[in-house]
């Protein structure tokens, strides 16, 4: 516990996002890092367990990471690309990583998301929330109050479009896992 700040290690830092036990950033040359807690493999480092964590960062396998187009939320990890690709690693809770698989199912490295084109994708609670650059949102996971914005309660393991273009920008709605805020350009 620190009462002062710290510096992390590392220079040439640009964007960062953090969730609980896990830190997520990426640096200018385009390369991901994370640290914290491991246990369904959300560092993405080929291991999950208890004895799985990591104090310092550690790098994600490659280097055209995008900047600011990451999420870590629930002992999972998203992020975009920089050729629009989307990729998914740790848990599965609710069908959040929209690979269409079990929700017990964890991956301790990153595995592509189907499509491309992807520009922003936000993790809030179980729900996964992602905007392409044609303006399309694209939504999967829990939705037991309705956060998909489909007017129901089912679950869905892989993305679904919600109707119309537009979709402009998601919001960060912090530990929210019961709403979704995006905005529509006019």
């Amino acid at each position: 516990t620190y009462s002062s700040p710290v510096q992390v290690p590392g220079t040439t830092w640009n964007h960062l996002v953090c969730y609980e036990q896990n830190l997520m950033a990426t640096k200018t040359d385009g390369t991901l890092w994370m640290v914290g807690e491991n246990l369904y493999g959300q560092l993405g480092q080929n291991e999950a367990g208890p004895s799985a964590k990591y104090s310092s960062p550690v790098q994600i396998p490659g280097t055209t990471w995008a900047s600011g187009e990451l999420s870590c939320f629930q002992r999972s990890a998203t992020a975009i690309k920089t050729d629009g690709t989307m990729w998914h690693w740790g848990g599965n809770s609710n069908g959040i990583a929209g690979l269409n698989v079990p929700e017990t199912t964890r991956y301790s490295s990153p595995v592509q998301v189907p499509g491309t084109n992807w520009k922003q994708v936000r993790t809030l609670g179980s729900t996964m929330l992602a905007n392409k650059t044609d303006g399309t949102l694209w939504v999967c996971g829990n939705s037991t109050e309705g956060q998909l914005g489909l007017n129901s309660q089912i679950k869905y393991s892989s993305p679904v479009q919600i109707p119309g273009t537009g979709w402009d920008e998601l919001g960060n709605t912090g530990g929210g896992a019961e709403y979704s805020l995006v905005m529509k350009s006019v």
